[in-house]
């Protein structure tokens, strides 16, 4: 028998076709408090319980644990009052706000932003660009006030990104041994997640945080302690404005937001203001070369075209855009992470 005869046609559609709803069920769970509430009790909870204290009507409350169940995100004890609900390893780690790898926040921006994109991935499809314009009515002729579009958008897409850094921040940063560039900036560096990695696993190095000005600002004000004196800051727009002199530029999750002719822009400006002996640190999802895979950086692929200018590349179309700009040994690493590391020398 082939291995096409083998497949279950029917089943893998039923799974994709379920994908959102499976997602809307976790996201649901988080935005309700499910998790922090059964993490914070002293044992299982009746699914009564669970719809009172978090308001809740008791039909919907136990069809959602129940489906919770199903995703391996709760477990379930059978008394003879009834279902008791319990959270798993997983949802206690990274679906509760309090745990240090919660994922919360980066679930939530995708609940609330992403999705809404995604309901117009036919006419991006068709139109080749970004839907903002179509999901929250602004332009997005400059991408990132388009992103940003309010403080509190903003700030969501802040802890969306510290949340990724909390769980592959260390296999980016370690990938390589960065312990010879001291001097370090994390260009785009956000809420400064991946720069408190850096000085973390490199305590001799500093990291200047070069972002824009209304990102600093939430920065210092909510993620970075103003005791950390190994972070430092720098406002600017890094195409519009200069970039200072370093021994290492990190860009990570940078040059998947646009075309090839503005990473070419950036890279040309990174290798001429970088010390020479110096390099620059590319933190990217990598697809396949022969584009089989892998199926998560696809999809955020996908995302690129409704959400952003870019897309994601292989290790050779990133090695291409290094090399033209000047950058040479040209080094990949793969982590066996969602987010890999590419090295290139001036």
């Amino acid at each position: 028998m082939s291995s096409t005869e083998d497949l279950d046609y029917p089943q893998i559609l039923f799974q994709y076709n379920n994908g959102f709803l499976v997602s809307k069920i976790m996201f649901t769970a988080c935005e309700l408090g499910v998790f922090d509430l059964l993490l914070e009790s002293e044992g299982p909870l009746s699914s009564d319980a669970i719809a009172e204290r978090l308001g809740t009507s008791a039909s919907g409350m136990e069809r959602l644990l129940d489906a919770c169940v199903g995703l391996k995100l709760l477990g379930v004890e059978m008394k003879s009052e009834g279902a008791f609900y319990r959270n798993t390893e997983l949802s206690n780690l990274y679906l509760t706000k309090s745990s240090p790898k919660s994922q919360y926040h980066n679930l939530m921006y995708y609940s609330k932003t992403v999705y809404l994109c995604w309901h117009y991935l036919t006419d991006a499809v068709r139109d080749g660009k970004n839907q903002y314009e179509r999901a929250f009515g602004v332009s997005s002729k400059d991408l990132f006030e388009a992103l940003y579009r309010s403080e509190e958008e903003m700030i969501k897409f802040m802890y969306g990104l510290n949340a990724i850094w909390s769980i592959c921040g260390r296999d980016v940063i370690g990938a390589f041994d960065l312990s010879p560039f001291t001097v370090i900036y994390d260009l785009g560096g956000c809420a400064g997640g991946l720069a408190q990695e850096c000085i973390s696993l490199y305590p001799n190095s500093t990291v200047t945080i070069y972002d824009l000005p209304k990102v600093v600002q939430v920065a210092k004000e909510r993620f970075v302690p103003a005791e950390e004196r190994r972070i430092t800051f720098h406002e600017g727009d890094f195409f519009k404005d200069p970039i200072p002199e370093a021994d290492l530029y990190i860009l990570a999750r940078i040059l998947h937001d646009w075309a090839d002719d503005k990473c070419m822009q950036l890279l040309a400006k990174i290798h001429k203001a970088c010390k020479p002996g110096g390099g620059v640190l590319l933190v990217e999802t990598l697809l396949n070369e022969d584009k089989t895979g892998p199926l998560e950086t696809q999809l955020y692929s996908m995302n690129m075209l409704v959400q952003a200018e870019g897309k994601e590349r292989t290790p050779a179309e990133y090695s291409k855009l290094l090399a033209a700009a000047g950058f040479r040994e040209i080094q990949v690493k793969k982590t066996g992470k969602l987010y890999d590391a590419i090295l290139g020398r001036k």
